[in-house]
């Protein structure tokens, strides 16, 4: 990692910038596609399967991270990256009028995919070489909240516009219009982000493919030493069984025909309930979690945290089975559930952090740690739709609220170790710089 550098501009000029353009396609491939396809006729089934394939990027990323450190420049790759991104996303929009939309935009939307996941390995390095340990932890909560904006802006504002122009157009040239600005937004951030991101005085890596390789192998060797892995992996990746099945479907529902068992929403209803009330309570959610966690310590919290996080899923059951008209009566059992959501998800976050990660290798640990998280979130969510459709979508939410079971068992099973220190632990500085990456909202 470089050393500060007294000419490095001014971080509130970039961090804002740097990261609303990380969560911007994260958002449009995660949630703006599905309702995109909901909109244009597509059965969930399929919905669910290739935008959970294309999240795969996120899982493994991890494992391409340490050859990037051959690059000369970590604010070029950012650049190209948006760029690449940006063009993907215009592309999409192209793509939507097209006979083939279907599998042109899915091909699309993974190259979006491989471009934005190949981006936050190095928009996080930029991050790091560029702030003093210090200047990393002050503006850690703008990284945070630019992601996040970046779903506001989405799901919410996006959204919202998507379903007042299906008022009067075709839903094919309504999500063209929505991705042709998705993808303008992130081009000219790329343009923006090309003056303003600092430069570093780190040096091209003289490391050879080889040995990158060789550190590379020992890092995923060592990871799957520690003692109690496997049984840790499952419960990650159980973890996020219900909340990968219910944050596919759920939008889905939402929109669904009345007739069909949904709520029959407008596009437009869906972003202001999503985008806007759910956004908030999640980060509220998030931050009470995170207090709530710190009071009583990791092992006596998760069980909490976990009830916590699947327990308001029964809104969903509750909107399946009533299938209110009053929006107010919608939203706040949205705000409910994604209130519920942010707050447990600090669980996992803590969980990996503490218990996974320590040792030899403390950042690339994380890393790979949150690509199993990943893995746990799409594995779910690609079949969530096949569920769905075979039981309906009453018999889904508590098909979904019964995923939560099995890893709230394994709680009493899983090691902890000594987790109260690992947060003292050194981290061994020759893990590769690119591994390091938090968790994707």
């Amino acid at each position: 990692m470089s050393t500060e550098n007294p000419k490095t501009p001014h971080p509130m000029r970039w961090v804002p910038s740097l990261y609303l353009a990380s969560g911007l396609p994260f958002y449009a491939v995660a949630l703006i596609a599905g309702l995109m396809y909901k909109s244009m006729g597509v059965q969930n089934d399929q919905i669910a399967h290739w935008t959970g394939l294309i999240g795969l990027a996120w899982v493994f990323k991890s494992l391409w991270s340490p050859f990037l450190e051959a690059a000369g420049s970590k604010k070029t790759l950012v650049v190209i990256f948006q760029l690449v991104g940006g063009v993907s996303l215009g592309m999409v929009a192209l793509s939507l009028q097209l006979p083939a939309y279907f599998t042109i935009s899915i091909a699309l939307l993974g190259v979006v995919a491989i471009a934005s996941a190949t981006h936050d390995i190095a928009a996080d390095g930029l991050y790091m070489a560029s702030l003093s340990n210090k200047q990393q932890a002050s503006y850690a909560g703008w990284q945070g909240a630019f992601f996040n904006g970046a779903k506001f802006l989405t799901l919410g504002g996006l959204v919202y516009l998507a379903g007042y122009l299906e008022k009067t157009l075709a839903p094919a040239q309504a999500w063209t219009i929505i991705f042709a600005i998705m993808g303008i937004l992130l081009f000219s951030l790329g343009l923006y982000n090309s003056w303003s991101l600092p430069g570093t005085k780190a040096t091209k890596s003289k490391a050879s493919v080889h040995s990158i390789f060789v550190t590379l192998q020992d890092v995923i060797i060592e990871f799957f030493k520690k003692p109690g892995i496997w049984l840790a992996i499952v419960f990650i990746i159980l973890f996020r069984a219900a909340e990968g099945q219910i944050q596919t479907i759920g939008p889905l529902f939402l929109r669904e025909a009345r007739a069909l068992g949904g709520l029959g929403l407008t596009t437009d209803q869906v972003g202001i309930a999503y985008g806007t009330a759910g956004t908030i309570a999640f980060l509220g959610g998030s931050i009470l979690g995170g207090y709530f966690a710190s009071w009583l310590g990791l092992k006596r919290a998760l069980p909490w945290l976990i009830v916590a996080m699947n327990t308001p899923n029964l809104a969903f059951f509750f909107l399946s089975t009533s299938l209110p008209e009053n929006m107010a009566v919608i939203t706040a059992a949205l705000a409910f559930e994604m209130f519920g959501y942010g707050f447990g998800f600090v669980g996992l976050i803590l969980f990996i952090m503490q218990v996974v990660a320590p040792g030899k290798y403390q950042t690339a640990h994380y890393a790979l740690g949150t690509g199993v998280m990943q893995l746990g979130f799409v594995f779910f969510k690609t079949f969530s739709g096949d569920i769905q459709l075979a039981l309906g979508y009453k018999n889904f939410f508590i098909w979904v609220l019964l995923s939560a079971v099995p890893v709230l068992i394994l709680t009493r099973f899983v090691s902890y170790g000594d987790s109260a220190n690992h947060g003292k632990e050194a981290e061994n500085t020759s893990a590769p710089d690119g591994l390091a990456k938090t968790a994707d909202a």
